[in-house]
């Protein structure tokens, strides 16, 4: 089964972990046209791939609009958000605690 064949929420996001150890979490996150406006500030450091779609973010009270195979890295308390997103977007995260 690919990670393109599941089909995204009908709002928010969906969140699934697919690896975990001692200070790494890999996740797969898809996401909905329909998002709730939720600021992150994360204990972790994040490594965000774009896989498919476009989103545009806040970062800082920047905003930044990233496309399909762009990534960011946002370090620990970055304060962040996702503002929009096309339907199906899909992300690879993963989080790195130190």
């Amino acid at each position: 089964m690919s990670i393109f064949d599941k089909l995204p929420p009908l709002e928010d996001e969906i969140f699934e972990v697919l690896h975990k150890q001692k200070g790494i979490k890999i996740s797969h996150i898809i996401s909905s046209s329909k998002l709730k406006s939720i600021e992150y500030d994360q204990e972790e450091d994040e490594f965000v791939l774009l896989l498919e779609g476009e989103a545009l973010l806040e970062i800082e009270g920047k905003e930044k609009m990233i496309k399909k195979g762009e990534y960011l890295f946002l370090p620990a308390h970055t304060k962040h958000k996702v503002l929009e997103v096309k339907q199906n977007t899909h992300w690879l995260a993963i989080y790195i605690k130190k």
